[in-house]
């Protein structure tokens, strides 16, 4: 982009922000409290939980009202805007599946608020579009959130999420002839669908009162099985446990449509598994596994024989398989054992197994055979992720994607007989991935523990202690955070900006060992790791407190709202999103009470109780602490992580910081929620925002 000068109005407006504290709407004090093993807790701005109230629509509207005035004044907001539009205007594929002799992808011309789902006999052929979910609702926000193909191919089955909500719908599409069918099923959360005969099963809730369909705690999900053509009223109840309101459970069919798998789980992992032979008639459900402790993924059955991806004796995950003529733990295989690797994934493709492990944060690809036997690794792009493989058991040929913080998603063909990988798709983009460097390096955590993290900027870059930088991490339930390409944060980079990832315990980087290390009361290694990560970044002059500016999203804006608390003085720029901010709380609403499994609650114990107390960010903000610049971003529709969560918190930033120099904003998106699914529009708009406000207060010019 051209360097633009800035205007005086912009300068004085600069100088203005810099010089006196901003002047925040009031916000009403309750009197809420609540003892906790004898300690007593204020909770001032519980009112804000009511999300139907007048106040809390007029504290929303009054808050907007103040960040907007002030991002909209900000400098370079039209050249930010127009630069994220040409960044993410560029075709992108997803990996082509195939179903019923048919080929399946998903494609977005570029700027389409949602990718169509397109269907062809031949890839090499134009494809015709089977569903465009843009034209399921005027403004792009209503999302698809799952699909699957009868076995016939002749029936579309999708799942449809509007406004960002985890509420999906479930519709039926006759492809042959474009028609949608009657069936309408409501009330889905947390579910596939997987189809049946005449039919699918899928996972669902109770139609929850009025008023309460976005923060009560969700409880009592149950299996269905709906025969096409019918009411939802006449579905046949799978699975259920009335006497356990927090049991979750999800089905799946094998792909020779033999084995009914249930997954049972009391928290987002681990789980107990029961499988049930559809062949036999009047067969009943065999329990695998009780404890909800590990994980237990079934990949798929050959004969008799089922496959498990689980990490049951093997923290970093092995592959077994279980007889179903003999399912006892003491007739288990091991297939492929546990090794120095994650084992994340593994697909039957082309009469072999096709094994995507993670080896310090980045994807190998391994094939062997059904006995467990290496035959070759996959050669890779780079280091990157690899989206799992799809491919049929009999068919020679599958297809992948790569990607990396430089390249944006790559398809390619992978032909099993040969060997060899070609390129099948690769998007053309707006910048040249050749001008940036992407490395790893490692640093030593606050008790010496070694953490990786990518670091990725301009090649050329001088270290000089004065980069502006973004430190982003996440740190929790288990999931690894992989080299992946964001068009938006192409507009930090270009312009002299160092993009950093750090793989915090509390993930699944490195395993169980490592995702446990951060949990419960081990909670604060996570924040070490993070805060560990900021110093390293200094002491190595990537750049300076002055410089840097943190990220996180959900739990990772948990964990910037703890470190920003407990470290004001290291940051710029902090940038909680969606986050879990009340420790205490968090268990009351929606599905908050699965989180106990990492977390822990206020509930368990007076041990765990004063742990959560001592990092939770709504009590742990200090009186008139130097706080960096805030910009919190939330949605009306969060039905995963409540807005409340974060209107408590800035309402108390805000109340405590009232002096601060810089200032504590909070950004509340309408018709949006946790972030799935959000629109190409909405993400141009956020982040328009977002960098606006990282460009000013780190000194960054265009």
């Amino acid at each position: 982009m051209k360097r633009v000068i800035i205007p005086f109005l912009a300068l004085s407006f600069m100088m203005s922000c810099s010089e006196k504290p901003m002047q925040y709407p009031p916000t009403k004090k309750g009197d809420a409290k609540e003892t906790y093993f004898g300690t007593e807790v204020e909770d001032p701005y519980r009112w804000l939980e009511d999300d139907n109230s007048e106040e809390t629509a007029e504290w929303v509207k009054t808050q907007n009202q103040l960040t907007f005035a002030y991002l909209e004044k900000l400098p370079f907001r039209a050249e930010i805007k127009k630069r994220l539009t040409e960044l993410s205007d560029y075709p992108k594929y997803g990996t082509p599946f195939k179903e019923a002799g048919k080929y399946f992808f998903y494609k977005n011309n570029g700027l389409q608020n949602q990718s169509v789902l397109y269907m062809t006999a031949d890839l090499a052929a134009e494809p015709t579009v089977l569903l465009d979910p843009n034209t399921l609702s005027d403004d792009g926000t209503a999302a698809l959130s799952g699909i699957e193909i009868s076995n016939d191919g002749k029936y579309l089955v999708y799942l449809v999420a509007k406004s960002g909500s985890d509420w999906n719908e479930i519709f039926v599409k006759n492809i042959e002839t474009g028609e949608t069918l009657s069936d309408h099923i409501v009330w889905v959360k947390f579910s596939g669908v997987s189809w049946y005969n005449d039919g699918f099963f899928y996972s669902a809730y109770d139609k929850p009162e009025a008023g309460s369909e976005l923060s009560k705690a969700n409880e009592f999900q149950k299996v269905y099985f709906h025969k096409l053509g019918t009411d939802q009223s006449a579905d046949q109840l799978i699975v259920s446990d009335p006497t356990n309101p927090k049991h979750m459970f999800g089905a799946g069919v094998t792909d020779d449509k033999r084995f009914l798998l249930v997954s049972k789980s009391i928290g987002t992992h681990g789980n107990a598994l029961d499988f049930k032979d559809l062949s036999k008639k009047n067969s009943t459900f065999i329990n695998l596994m009780n404890s909800y402790e590990f994980e237990f993924n079934p990949v798929d059955n050959i004969g008799d024989d089922l496959y498990v991806l689980t990490n049951y004796k093997a923290p970093k995950y092995r592959l077994i398989r279980i007889n179903t003529s003999k399912p006892e733990e003491a007739n288990w295989t091991d297939v492929i054992p546990e090794k120095k690797d994650v084992l994340e994934s593994v697909r039957f493709i082309a009469g072999k197994l096709v094994v995507n492990y993670m080896t310090d944060a980045h994807s190998k690809v391994e094939v062997y055979s059904y006995d467990g036997a290496l035959d070759h690794e996959v050669v890779l792009p780079g280091i990157g992720t690899v989206g799992a493989f799809s491919g049929k058991k009999d068919e020679p040929v599958a297809y992948f994607s790569y990607t990396s913080f430089n390249t944006p998603g790559e398809i390619y063909k992978y032909d099993f007989s040969t060997k060899e990988s070609s390129l099948h798709f690769r998007p053309e983009v707006k910048f040249n991935p050749d001008k940036f460097e992407v490395k790893q390096e490692f640093y030593a955590s606050k008790d010496e523990t070694r953490v990786p993290m990518f670091i990725v900027h301009k090649k050329g870059i001088e270290l000089n202690g004065s980069n502006p930088t973004l430190l982003y991490a996440y740190g929790g339930f288990n999931i690894s955070l992989t080299p992946s390409f964001s068009p938006s944060r192409m507009a930090f980079l270009e312009n002299g900006g160092i993009f950093v990832m750090a793989n915090l315990r509390g993930g699944g980087e490195y395993g169980e060992e490592w995702h446990l290390s951060g949990t419960k009361l081990q909670k604060q290694n996570v924040f070490d790791d993070f805060i560990s990560a900021a110093e390293y970044l200094i002491a190595q002059k990537y750049t300076s407190s002055q410089k840097l500016a943190i990220q996180g999203g959900s739990n990772g804006g948990l964990l910037v709202g703890a470190v920003t608390n407990q470290r004001p003085d290291l940051f710029k720029v902090a940038l909680p999103a969606v986050g879990v901010m009340d420790m205490l709380r968090f268990h009351k609403f929606t599905i908050g009470w699965a989180w106990a499994g990492d977390y822990g609650t206020s509930e368990d114990s007076e041990e765990m109780f004063k742990y959560l107390y001592a990092y939770s960010p709504y009590h742990t903000i200090k009186k008139d602490a130097a706080y960096p610049a805030v910009l919190a971003t939330t949605a009306d529709h969060d039905d995963r992580v409540v807005p409340a969560h974060t209107f408590k918190y800035m309402a108390r930033l805000q109340e405590y910081g009232a002096g601060n120099k810089l200032p504590l904003l909070i950004r509340i998106d309408t018709k949006a929620g946790h972030g799935a699914g959000k629109p190409t529009a909405k993400v141009i708009e956020e982040y328009t925002d977002i960098w606006s406000f990282v460009f000013y207060h780190l000194g960054m010019k265009l």
